[in-house]
């Protein structure tokens, strides 16, 4: 089954162009899914797979008391490799059709108000990685790019001349993103002034490098952001992906449109950019009932 699971897994890489985050999410799952099929039936062979033996698997999950989402997840990628063997005519039964998914409510992502970004972004300048962190945040709030494509951009990425940075979403899709000022400040100065501290002997063309000179990781970017918002004594919940959250709906709550957002998030699909709809008009409702002289 090793051997079935890992061409899907090269499929979804060439063929789908899927992300590596998300290859690694499906091999993850995948491996689980495995090893609970030899353990419990002595199962290796996809075609010996049947629907009562995922189903026994569903449960498992379900007992680890797992959230509803990472369950929903698990059954995408069980789905999607046992469509992957009748598409590539390893077997021609599907024991996973019409498994049923589990109800999702929609979470509304945490954002940030514009004064506690305006906090945040006003880094104290004076080392080379000051002027660093205050780039990345800066290019990630004027862009709301996410962190995976922040710390994969690459120096000829960024036109400060022309305003603009082009990234690369998922699957590949490449996108580009305008630049305000004070975003194309920050990078010019950490650009000019202070990449090249970081350079050492390891050269390379990634943007934005650690303090050993590598290409600088999700769980270092995670890291500086977390102490930076400690330091200003932000509190609310935080995550990487914050500051992206924060400007879709900064951006709709001062008049952008939603399809024009969505293409900056670089969504496929315009539902997903709808959420921030609804964390917009809960700001409104608030400020409604705060401000007026009845409410």
């Amino acid at each position: 089954m090793k051997f079935e699971i890992k061409d899907f897994l090269d499929y979804l890489l060439i063929e789908r162009g899927l992300s590596i985050n998300t290859k690694k999410s499906y091999e993850n799952d995948l491996k689980h899914y495995s090893i609970f099929l030899n353990k419990e039936y002595n199962i290796d062979d996809v075609k010996k797979i049947k629907r009562e033996h995922i189903l026994k698997y569903l449960e498992r999950l379900k007992v680890r008391n797992l959230s509803p989402k990472t369950i929903a997840r698990k059954i995408t990628a069980i789905k999607s490799f046992h469509k992957y063997l009748i598409i590539s005519k390893v077997t021609n039964n599907n024991p996973a059709e019409r498994l049923d998914m589990p109800k999702i409510g929609k979470n509304l992502p945490q954002v940030l108000s514009t004064s506690e970004v305006d906090r945040l972004l006003d880094i104290e300048l004076k080392t080379h990685a000051d002027y660093r962190n205050k780039a990345m945040l800066e290019l990630l709030y004027a862009t709301g790019m996410r962190v995976s494509e922040l710390i994969n951009l690459k120096t000829y990425d960024v036109n400060l001349t022309m305003g603009f940075v082009k990234c690369f979403g998922k699957g590949g899709k490449e996108r580009i993103i305008p630049l305000v000022d004070v975003a194309i400040e920050a990078l010019e100065e950490y650009i000019n002034h202070h990449r090249n501290f970081f350079q050492k002997k390891n050269v390379n063309d990634y943007l934005f490098l650690s303090n050993r000179g590598t290409k600088m990781t999700r769980q270092a970017f995670w890291k500086i952001l977390k102490k930076i918002a400690r330091l200003k004594g932000i509190t609310k919940t935080f995550s990487p992906h914050t500051l992206r959250h924060s400007f879709a709906t900064h951006m709709l709550e001062n008049g952008a449109d939603l399809r024009s957002v969505q293409e900056l998030l670089g969504h496929s699909d315009i539902s997903t950019t709808q959420i921030y709809t609804h964390i917009s008009k809960r700001g409104i409702n608030e400020a409604y009932h705060k401000y007026h002289p009845r409410g």
